[in-house]
């Protein structure tokens, strides 16, 4: 008969060779799917973050990627409305007010495709991927049109402003444009997620 220490040691260690296991895999699926993604490595952390040892298929990891891109620009919503409350008049105030809105649609474009990916069936895979992939595109545009609008606002004045708002835009436009990567991915399986 075995003794209560070493069934409890026995477990642990088969617990930690399954979260062992669970996760190279994880770690080999993140980096294959990555390896053609605009932003590779940022790819393969982002999904470390938020799939975890969790994914196991190409739908797994779309689902992730258009998380971290939805939390991400989460953020940036939220510290974009702080900015706005304080920004002046002119065309910067303009340009990042203008953000907020950009940025609150993408949030919304965001949530509608991981609504979709969570609900994805045979028979309706190639219509809900093709809404998916029109989302994600728009909210990585409404992104990119947040930027070219911060840039173009050129106040002097509020210069150290416009740096902070473009790096973290920039952060949310790379995460975005790896979840747009990886739902074309899934697109293309072709209904085998």
């Amino acid at each position: 008969m075995e003794k209560p220490q070493q069934s409890l040691l026995t477990l642990t260690l088969l617990l930690l060779l399954f979260i062992s296991t669970t996760s190279a895999s994880s770690t080999a699926l993140y980096a294959s799917s990555c390896s053609h993604a605009r932003y590779p490595s940022l790819c393969v952390r982002t999904l470390s973050a938020f799939a975890g040892t969790s994914a196991q298929t190409p739908s797994d990891v779309a689902r992730a990627a258009v998380s971290a891109a939805l939390s991400a620009a989460r953020n940036a919503s939220s510290f974009l409305s702080s900015a706005a409350s304080t920004a002046r008049a002119g065309r910067q105030g303009k340009a990042i007010r203008d953000c907020v809105e950009q940025i609150s649609d993408s949030v919304d474009e965001l949530s509608e495709t991981l609504t979709e990916l969570r609900r994805l069936h045979p028979g309706t895979f190639k219509w809900q991927m093709g809404n998916a992939e029109t989302w994600v595109s728009a909210a990585l545009t409404n992104d990119d049109t947040c930027l070219d609008g911060v840039a173009a606002s050129g106040d002097a004045a509020g210069a150290g402003a416009a740096v902070v708002i473009k790096r973290r835009i920039s952060g949310v436009a790379r995460v975005t444009s790896n979840a747009l990567y990886l739902v074309n991915r899934l697109a293309s399986s072709r209904g085998k997620p």
